[in-house]
């Protein structure tokens, strides 16, 4: 069965696990939830992903989304 669903960043922190629920908050944290959202949609643009697609690159891109959405190392480092 093919399902393809809208989310919101809501719906997306929601259905996350793992390290991607560590990248979500620290988005969260620098108000970028809107950002990523058309972030994501850039980057999943030639294909449908599934949600450990989305998930996995959440988790281990999470410098490269940081950087793409323009949050400096600095300002993540002076919130640890």
């Amino acid at each position: 069965m093919y399902i393809k669903r809208d989310y919101d960043f809501n719906e997306l922190f929601q259905n996350s696990w793992s390290g991607a629920i560590d990248s979500l908050k620290e988005i969260e944290k620098n108000d970028k939830e809107n950002e990523l959202m058309e972030f994501l949609e850039v980057v999943f643009s030639e294909s449908v992903p599934t949600e450990t697609e989305v998930n996995d690159f959440l988790w281990f891109e999470s410098d490269y989304i940081y950087k793409s959405l323009g949050m400096s190392e600095n300002e993540e480092e002076e919130e640890e």
